[in-house]
């Protein structure tokens, strides 16, 4: 080989090795840019290249596919982003499911591109982030909740409580009226002076008492009907100051009366319904406990003690200093600092309530109370068409429905639907407008004098074709003389079977996956050969959609997901669950493992000791 020859062919070599290992080699294309194709290195000079053949012409015109759909799908994500930012979660969630949606209904192999494949794992991790976030103010997609007083008076010290203070709490004590045992220490009159002085201790409680108007008189009539004092009432302020959404951060425990997300309460738990998020049936089952409570311990003091650590706990320290006395094991130091301060908390809400000129909450103005019709459907309905039937914002519906997880009523099973007071008749008598199976996904719109065929078409993203015939009408009539019509949107899209796995991520369960690309539970666990359950390890791959290789059913029934799913896979998964039918007791907002497997331990009764 000559010198010369061997010398291009080095050179060649080099170019070649320096192409392939530059900075620029490991770079991911950013969206939206189309990849440089790479062409191969020539030892002499090339001839005139030829045009390039037509796989290649397809690639592009499949790049340039990619390229627009994640596009699109990255226009439909920040508009949802910008929505959430602004507080409308309705819209954002929206927007989130219609970014998703295009990705899954698109006819592209998702898995099969590294890029479709980073966009739909980014937009799914980005939603979820949200949504757990939203989670931790409220009910997933929900406004905000402000802390409860028992949150905000957590580091209240009794250094400044005077003897003064302590004699004045004694002396409206004399004439305050409770069906409760009230007596005051200093602890008691701590919490009142923090909730009478502090500006922020003040602020709280005055919300929370407003709040109260909207729930009282239920929450009245529950009580007295399941037999417990009335003043149990003001536990509602130091666990979520009347806020039927709220969720404690650390232990999960959710609604009005915070009760844990796992156990047996007679609270119904599924992919559609959370009714620890119902007032009046999550205040029905707290009354319930609360009774339990005092029978096993004859003490209410205790009984509210129990309520916040646990039963099990209160019981084995009454053993431990033979002590049936709250203030009693207060002194000693046998509970918590939480626990310590729950029950003189609450002692001081009722007193001041009672005399609330007398601690400066004489400008305390109720809101109006919660007045509502009530429906029971038997079939899936989107909140907006409720919305749209009965004249009223969809925010309205869906604070009116707090147990409602999803835009939707749940399919295959009743579900009282509360409708603002006054509207039933009228959601009866317009929801017959619309076919039973479409009451999922079809809009009803009342008719102003600018509207046409065309126009509703173009809002709504539907065609004229459909909108007329929805509507009986002729192609291009006038909707002059119309109250209102119909519109046929369809239902959200499912995946294709070009999509067909889906790789589980930390906090995933089958009804979160199953939920999120519309099939039923009992598919995925067919198709993932699953017995039972919900709970699926993180980083195994679900087909969620029906595999290729299995014969195809026409057939899409739901199964609606029961109590007993999330109860199967709490007796396998979640510390400290019990066999027993009993109620389960609400743990320690501290969330501390001990209190977790020993609050579920039974009390001995007062003849056991």
């Amino acid at each position: 080989m000559s010198l010369r020859r061997f010398r291009i062919i080095g050179c060649a070599a080099l170019a070649l090795l320096l192409a392939g290992c530059g900075p620029s080699a490991n770079k991911v294309s950013a969206p939206g840019a189309q990849p440089a194709a790479t062409a191969p290195v020539q030892v002499a000079p090339a001839p005139k290249p030829a045009p390039p053949p037509a796989p290649v012409q397809q690639g592009n015109e499949k790049q340039r596919r990619i390229q627009q759909l994640i596009q699109q799908v990255e226009k439909a994500y920040t508009a949802g982003d910008a929505d959430y930012r602004k507080g409308r979660l309705p819209e954002a969630k929206e927007e989130f499911d219609h970014a998703v949606d295009l990705m899954l209904t698109s006819g592209l192999d998702i898995k099969g591109e590294p890029q479709l494949q980073d966009e739909f794992d980014h937009v799914i991790d980005q939603v979820n982030a949200l949504e757990m976030e939203a989670l931790k103010q409220g009910n997933g997609f929900v406004p905000k909740v402000e802390p409860a007083p028992a949150d905000v008076a957590a580091d209240v010290t009794f250094e400044a409580v005077t003897p003064d203070i302590v004699a004045k709490a004694k002396t409206e004590l004399a004439t305050t009226k409770s069906d409760l045992p009230l007596m005051v220490n200093e602890y008691v009159a701590g919490f009142i002076n923090f909730f009478a002085n502090s500006p922020r201790g003040h602020a709280t409680l005055l919300h929370s008492f407003q709040r109260a108007g909207r729930y009282r008189a239920m929450i009245q009539r529950v009580m007295g009907e399941e037999g417990v004092p009335q003043d149990l009432i003001y536990l509602a302020v130091a666990e979520s100051s009347f806020q039927p959404r709220a969720v404690n951060r650390k232990s999960g425990a959710g609604g009005m009366w915070q009760f844990m997300p796992y156990g047996n309460y007679g609270l119904t738990r599924n992919g559609y319904v959370d009714e620890r998020f119902d007032p009046e049936k999550s205040t029905r089952s707290y009354a319930r406990y609360m009774k339990y409570l005092y029978d096993q311990l004859g003490d209410w003091y205790l009984a509210m003690a129990a309520y916040d650590w646990g039963a099990g706990n209160v019981q084995r320290a009454v053993q431990k200093t033979g002590y049936a006395d709250f203030w009693e094991l207060y002194k000693r130091n046998n509970l918590p600092g939480e626990t310590k301060n729950y029950v003189p908390e609450i002692l001081a809400a009722i007193i001041i309530a009672n005399h609330p000129t007398q601690y400066g909450f004489d400008d305390v103005t109720l809101d109006p109370p919660v007045l509502t019709d009530t429906v029971t459907v038997n079939y899936s309905i989107d909140l907006r068409l409720a919305a749209d039937l009965v004249n009223a914002p969809v925010d309205e519906l869906m604070a009116l429905n707090p147990s409602l997880l999803r835009m939707t009523t749940p399919p295959d099973t009743s579900f009282d639907l509360h409708l603002p007071a006054g509207t039933a008749a009228l959601f009866q008598e317009r929801v017959e407008t619309i076919p039973e199976s479409k009451r999922n996904a079809w809009r009803y719109h009342r008719v102003t004098a600018d509207d046409t065929l065309e126009s509703l078409a173009r809002t709504y993203h539907v065609s004229q074709a459909d909108l007329a015939a929805a509507n009986q009408l002729p192609s291009g009539q006038s909707l002059s003389g119309l109250d209102a019509v119909v519109i046929p949107l369809a239902p959200a899209a499912t995946p294709g079977a070009h999509t067909v796995l889906y790789t589980v991520r930390r906090g995933d369960t089958l009804v979160s996956i199953a939920d999120r690309f519309g099939v039923s539970l009992d598919q995925l666990r067919r198709w993932n050969k699953i017995p039972s359950g919900i709970k699926v390890e993180s980083g195994r791959r679900l087909h969620v959609a029906e595999p290729a290789t299995v014969s195809k059913s026409k057939s899409r029934h739901r199964t609606t997901i029961t109590a007993a799913d999330l109860k199967n896979a709490t007796r396998s998964g979640k510390p400290g669950h019990r066999s027993s039918s009993s109620i389960t007791p609400r743990t320690s907002r501290a969330g501390s493992g001990t209190s977790r497997r020993n609050a579920h331990a039974k009390p001995q009764t007062r003849a056991q000791k």
